[in-house]
């Protein structure tokens, strides 16, 4: 690769630093898109000897782009998302994956088709973590942020998805207790 094309990469890149994404973080201001997909390796990282079968760095890769699109199109949250905004994010994705150099074109693509498949035990552990991502940082982050929708939503989000693993139905119901503990509380602070 030559070095222009490194910087290209990384201008892009980059920009999910400045995109903010619906969730707010602990400390009160609006999270990147860049830190919940660090979050999310994070936790691909720390959860790897529950699937020794995985080939966890291939998660981590899908960790790593699956936000990419918002490098475009910016966060839109998923209950708002539209078939319209997932068409458009697909098209800048696609062609920014063509600009890419050889090789690396490939693999990214292949990432993308095995995620958007959801058939390997890869993909389903990446869609379960990023499910279960932002419920935790929902639930890291002050219930002023919420807004009424997520109530619920915080204590439905991600059940499908991880379905597929104990660990991952047992990481989700403790999330779901964070989640009505913290509504309990703010029910008994403003009755």
């Amino acid at each position: 690769m030559d070095a222009r094309t490194f910087i290209d990469i990384m201008r892009t890149t980059g920009r999910l630093k400045d995109m903010t994404r619906h969730s707010w973080t602990a400390g009160g201001r609006h999270e990147s898109v860049a830190e919940h997909t660090y979050h999310l390796l994070m936790m691909a990282y720390f959860c790897r000897d529950e699937f020794p079968e995985a080939d966890m760095v291939r998660v981590m890769e899908m960790c790593l782009f699956h936000d990419m699109g918002e490098a475009f199109t910016g966060d839109i949250p998923t209950f708002e998302k539209t078939d319209a905004d997932e068409c458009e994010e697909s098209r800048q994705v696609t062609a920014w994956i063509r600009s890419l150099p050889e090789g690396y074109r490939e693999r990214v693509a292949a990432l993308f088709a095995e995620m958007d498949a959801m058939e390997s035990t890869e993909a389903k552990i990446y869609k379960a973590l990023d499910k279960l991502e932002a419920v935790i940082q929902h639930n890291e982050a002050d219930i002023s942020t919420w807004i009424p929708l997520e109530y619920q939503l915080n204590l439905d989000y991600g059940q499908k998805e991880t379905q597929f693993s104990e660990f991952f139905r047992k990481v989700r119901q403790l999330a779901k207790e964070d989640s009505e503990e913290k509504i309990e509380r703010e029910r008994r602070r403003n009755p």
